[in-house]
């Protein structure tokens, strides 16, 4: 399954996870620096849909705050 995320990296609202028209927006606390925000996205979606961590990852969007994820059946 794909979906598509909008990240707010920095945000004091987060860990949360918030569904709109346009996808999930997902709220971290971690800075987008060295890949932090990207794990913590990923860390929080695999919780969120309640599957292991190594199922879930980081199709496109590696470097925006637009990010396509996918999880493994």
């Amino acid at each position: 399954m794909r979906i598509v995320v909008r990240v707010k990296p920095g945000s004091s609202k987060g860990p949360l996870i918030e569904e709109d028209a346009e996808g999930l927006v997902v709220f971290v606390r971690e800075k987008a620096i060295d890949g932090g925000a990207n794990e913590a996205v990923v860390k929080l979606i695999a919780e969120h849909y309640s599957t292991a961590k190594s199922r879930v990852r980081v199709v496109r969007g590696h470097t925006s705050r637009i990010k396509q994820i996918e999880i493994d059946d």
